[in-house]
């Protein structure tokens, strides 16, 4: 145990934000550099090493956290960033990403601020990379299999790196111009700078994994030459077939999807663009989804110099603390306020859009709304709340319904979906198709990063067993596993 009477007589603290009047005015993370070096020792003696540590099961990747959290209390780095990448290979993402469930999971916090497991993670791996002990991990021998990486997100990077370590000849492919997925493109650079993807490509490259972008599956090459090329594929390909608002007015310009939205600023901070060809400088904004995406919308729109930002959300604000059908440990839905909400806007819940209302030179210049509440359980609109706010870019952030079938990728592999319109696998990860595997979204629906890494390192292990006859790589999860915790 790192400190017995640290949770007694150490509270909690967090990250340090920068000033908003500074940290609207750049790219740069939002928190203050090193910050956390000077309390977070104490606060991982906070951890009180239970005796069932419920936090494992918070965590889809099964994180040693208690054991992790007694190095970094010692101070014992190198220890720590051994134990942490022994289940999880990318702890700079999800320490800057994920929403962490395990700390919704924490002993402490039945009754206490639970334990700020997200910082001492990252914590440790900025510490390691600082310190040079994250070093390439080159396979012994090579296996003589090849094996084929369809996606470059969180689930195809694990996928690719724990194969690359078992030993086969992995090449990864992205359809976009850059290694990394939504990461690269669908994280703005205040929530993770992408040097951080930049320096994890170098290490698997060291490794030995291969990158091909600019090559979209389906279109640019075919399923059947793949699979010649390949002894075995892992369909990481994502769930990016986004939910759209068939609403009148929908046809006019300025109201695009998140996923349109986000890449291009993303693209502007790495040099292709000197402005964006989508902006909100100077326009009132809407978004329209009420979770992460929107709030990167948001984050994203003051940073452009919206002149007012407005997010929406259909369903009634949450509360600020557990209500009865959210109990410890699963993880409650909560109102929270990100360093985007920070930044100012105006969040409206309950509203749903009826329509929107253009210029004459079809332009998007108002949405209108009416607010809802529900009757009998369903979503209902109430009379006499109708009303119209301006708007002159529109962001739709309401998320994504499956995997996209329109590239030919799942009728060229001929791939069974499920019920939900993800690609179904078994316990393995495999596909109907003999040495086909999927990880991630595209098999499990939107979902989180932490998820992702996970699924990532179980589809490699069913694709070592399928290619060697056995593996020793670790599988921390199973594909019918649905956490009460996300």
């Amino acid at each position: 145990m790192a400190d017995p009477k640290g949770f007694l007589t150490t509270g909690r603290e967090v990250a340090q934000t920068r000033p908003v009047g500074e940290r609207v005015r750049d790219w740069n993370e939002v928190y203050v550099p090193g910050s956390l070096l000077p309390i977070i020792s104490k606060q991982a003696g906070r951890c009180m090493d239970c005796g069932i540590p419920f936090c494992h099961n918070g965590c889809p990747l099964g994180n040693l956290i208690p054991e992790w959290n007694d190095y970094a209390y010692r101070e014992d780095w190198s220890a720590a960033q051994e134990r942490l990448h022994a289940t999880n290979n990318f702890p700079e993402f999800t320490g800057r990403l994920c929403p962490a469930p395990c700390e919704s999971a924490c002993v402490l916090g039945i009754n206490q601020p639970a334990v700020t497991i997200k910082n001492v993670e990252v914590s440790i791996i900025d510490k390691a990379w600082d310190g040079g002990d994250v070093k390439p991990q080159v396979p012994e021998r090579l296996s003589g299999k090849t094996a084929a990486v369809i996606g470059s997100g969180p689930a195809g990077l694990a996928a690719a790196q724990q194969l690359t370590r078992a030993g086969h000849t992995v090449v990864v492919y992205e359809r976009a111009d850059r290694i990394g997925g939504l990461l690269r493109y669908g994280i703005p650079e205040f929530k993770m700078e992408k040097r951080h993807i930049n320096r994890r490509i170098e290490q698997m490259r060291a490794e030995g994994t291969k990158f091909r972008t600019g090559i979209e599956i389906g279109r640019d090459m075919t399923a059947t030459d793949l699979r010649k090329r390949f002894d075995a594929v892992v369909i990481a390909a994502g769930a990016t077939t986004a939910r759209d608002l068939p609403v009148p007015g929908r046809e006019l310009n300025g109201i695009h999807q998140a996923m349109e939205y986000l890449p291009l600023a993303n693209k502007v901070v790495e040099g292709d663009f000197v402005a964006p060809p989508i902006t909100a400088e100077g326009k009132h904004v809407v978004v329209i989804g009420g979770g992460d995406t929107g709030a990167d919308c948001v984050g994203t729109a003051h940073r452009q110099g919206a002149a007012s930002v407005t997010q929406l959300e259909i369903m009634p604000k949450p509360g600020e603390d557990r209500n009865a059908g959210q109990p410890w440990p699963t993880f409650p839905m909560l109102y929270k306020v990100t360093s985007a909400h920070e930044e100012g806007g105006e969040r409206v819940y309950s509203v749903s859009t009826t329509h929107f209302e253009g210029d004459e030179d079809g332009n998007v210049q108002f949405l209108h709304l009416v607010e809802v509440e529900f009757v009998e359980g369903r979503l209902t609109q109430k009379p006499g709340t109708e009303r119209r706010i301006p708007a002159q870019l529109v962001t739709l952030a309401m998320g994504f319904t499956g995997t996209d079938v329109e590239n030919g990728l799942v009728a060229q592999f001929g791939l069974d979906l499920d019920e939900r319109g993800n690609i179904a696998r078994d316990a393995d990860f495999a596909t109907n198709v003999d040495g086909v595997y999927v990880a991630g979204d595209a098999g499990r629906g939107q979902s989180l990063i932490v998820w992702a890494i996970a699924e990532g390192r179980s589809a490699a292990r069913g694709v070592d067993r399928f290619l060697t006859g056995a593996s020793s790589l670790p599988a921390p999860i199973r594909p019918t596993d649905r956490s009460l915790m996300v």
